[in-house]
């Protein structure tokens, strides 16, 4: 549809998963694409085989087979340095800076007691002071340009629910929430908009089986992830879709809103 035409893209934890899906889709609607991950483990608590620059590069491949241009990076969000870097480098290769999509995030399980304090922290460090360093190395850029924007950030039912055994999880994901929000109204006068996205599962392989023992004791616990549709997970394509609105000038009335792809588990 080529609704993102002369739009380019600044798409964190873009080597897999839903930053992959996310800046393939993007692509495919015209835009050019700023690609950055960590390319590395962000956690020795995260039960999943990290990214890797291959992962990187074919992201990179993918955008490019859409017949756009990408510059890909490897960058930690945790690092200001490493993201104003890659921002000032994407820009000077394409020219602009439209779209932000603060997608990096990481995730592991336990008992809210039981985490331990480096456990915590590497997840608050990722999923929320690492959207923070994200915004604070693309917005002054977007407010310079005098154009608008659109920042669009991953948060998750667990950022609208308390869902067990993610306590440090669900309050990085609730704590973008509010960080949205504020900023959705700091720059709506500059026509930039804000706006969080919640999926349910999303099949892109951070999943353990640590989660099914913790509910296996606690049986109680486990209507609280049911969904409402017959559906398990959902597939990284279909957030990237909603990111490719909100996006485009069709999300243009849309800001501080939190849109769920949760299969109906929030109305239960």
């Amino acid at each position: 549809m080529a609704r993102l035409t002369g739009k380019v893209a600044f798409i964190t934890g873009a080597a897999r998963g839903q930053g992959r899906a996310e800046a393939v889709r993007l692509a495919s609607e015209g835009a050019d694409i700023i690609a950055v991950d960590l390319v590395a483990s962000a956690s020795s608590y995260v039960p999943y085989e990290p990214s890797t620059q291959s992962d990187l590069d074919e992201t990179a491949k993918l955008v490019e087979a859409q017949g756009r241009r990408v510059v890909a990076r490897k960058a930690d969000v945790r690092d200001l340095a490493a993201l104003e870097a890659a921002v000032r480098e994407g820009v000077a290769q394409l020219g602009r800076l439209d779209v932000v999509v603060a997608n990096a995030g990481i995730v592991n399980y336990g008992r809210t007691w039981e985490l331990d304090e480096q456990q915590w922290q590497d997840v608050l460090d990722t999923n929320l002071t690492g959207v923070w360093k994200t915004v604070k190395a693309t917005v002054p850029t977007l407010i310079e340009q005098g154009q608008g924007g659109s920042v669009i950030i991953t948060s998750s039912v667990a950022g609208l629910k308390g869902l067990p055994f993610l306590a440090h999880y669900a309050s990085s994901k609730h704590g973008v929430v509010g960080l949205a929000k504020v900023l959705a109204n700091e720059l709506g006068e500059y026509d930039i908009r804000v706006n969080t996205v919640h999926p349910h599962g999303v099949r892109t392989g951070m999943t353990a089986g640590k989660m099914s023992e913790l509910l296996e004791k606690t049986p109680l616990l486990a209507p609280i992830y049911m969904a409402t549709l017959p559906y398990e997970m959902v597939e990284a394509e279909d957030i990237a879709n909603i990111v490719a609105f909100l996006a485009s000038d069709e999300g243009k009335y849309i800001t501080g809103a939190q849109l769920p792809v949760d299969l109906g588990a929030l109305n239960r």
